[in-house]
């Protein structure tokens, strides 16, 4: 049986930068105390007219692709993984085959919120291992800005979420070469409502009226307290469970990437976990909370500061929207 490695990651974020200080001139909050409670200092937001999830992810492709060695010709399927979609319909991992001269080939879109590049990133592994695919093409992009509550009201939401793309080449190698080892994928629909959008959806009268457009339900909902409660056991739980099935022992890690969602998160991950600095890598402070694009974003920024190196034992791990969650051990 083949194993899947990482060859590639590429990223694109958006020029616009909105600081702490900018928000301040919005809604009602400053930067101690945004700083205090996400660690976010600055984000990208995407500019109309220039910025699309489409040209966010072929940007991040092309350096995966260039990263990696290849071109898009040599890319046997898509997995794409967004929850905010240039169209409702159809999803954009046919947008980004289009744009990269890929017609024919296979797309597949992963509506798994946060933990979207790590389903994204199983889905293709479990492919690869079967000896149906080469090469594929594993993407995160979002574009969250534009349905943030960008008042009083939504200033928790509002000064988290960002815009942003990532991407990793993922290639079938020996089963005695680095690559995935596992991957570890879950989830708990009781608390759906916790975190969600719910307008525009299918099951409405009308779908989209102007009372609907007004209505709160029309903006990001998260309930901060529940999510930070259950996001800090699941963090655990997931990858104490990616350690235990191959038989590693939480020092052995090299670098451990979590999903981008809070510092005090991957801050107390990190205690629990008994890691020192140079072995977790966050860059929520610069760039904000990109849902699915946050891990593939530090993966690529990670490879760029020479943070991983062939052979390392990296671990991922996500939570969010569903509840769903997951974790990712793989060898660089």
């Amino acid at each position: 049986m083949k194993r899947s490695r990482i060859t590639g990651a590429g990223h694109y974020v958006p020029e616009q930068i909105i600081t702490n200080e900018y928000l301040s001139t919005i809604i009602d909050t400053n930067n101690e105390w945004i700083v205090e409670r996400t660690g976010i200092e600055e984000r990208r937001w995407f500019t109309p007219g220039i910025d699309t999830v489409t040209s966010m992810s072929v940007n991040a492709s092309k350096m995966a692709l260039d990263r990696a060695g290849l071109t898009a010709k040599d890319i046997d399927f898509i997995v794409f993984a967004t929850i905010t979609p240039d169209y409702f319909v159809p999803g954009n991992g046919v947008l980004l085959q289009r744009e990269l001269g890929m017609q024919g080939k296979p797309a597949l879109d992963i509506r798994n919120a946060c933990s979207g590049f790590i389903y994204a990133l199983s889905v293709a592994d479990q492919f690869i291992k079967t000896g149906m695919y080469k090469n594929i093409l594993v993407v995160g992009a979002e574009i969250q800005s534009s349905a943030l509550d960008k008042s009083d009201a939504g200033r928790s939401s509002t000064v988290i979420f960002a815009d942003g793309a990532g991407a990793v080449v993922l290639q079938a190698v020996g089963s005695d070469e680095p690559g995935i080892l596992s991957t570890h994928l879950h989830a708990d629909g009781d608390f759906a409502e916790e975190l969600y959008l719910k307008d525009p959806g299918s099951s409405r009268d009308v779908r989209l009226s102007p009372e609907i457009v007004e209505n709160p339900s029309f903006k990001m909902f998260m309930n901060g307290n529940v999510v930070f409660k259950h996001a800090v056991v699941r963090f655990q739980e997931v990858i104490e469970e990616a350690l235990q099935t191959n038989h590693k022992n939480k020092s052995e890690i090299d670098l451990l990437v979590t999903h981008q969602a809070n510092l005090r998160i991957s801050n107390y991950i990190q205690q629990k976990l008994e890691l020192p600095d140079e072995k977790v890598f966050n860059n929520i402070m610069k760039l904000g909370n990109t849902t699915a694009a946050t891990i593939p974003i530090a993966l690529s920024e990670a490879w760029e500061q020479g943070r991983l190196k062939e052979g390392d034992l990296v671990c991922l791990a996500a939570f969010g929207s569903g509840f769903t969650w997951a974790s990712a051990l793989l060898y660089w």
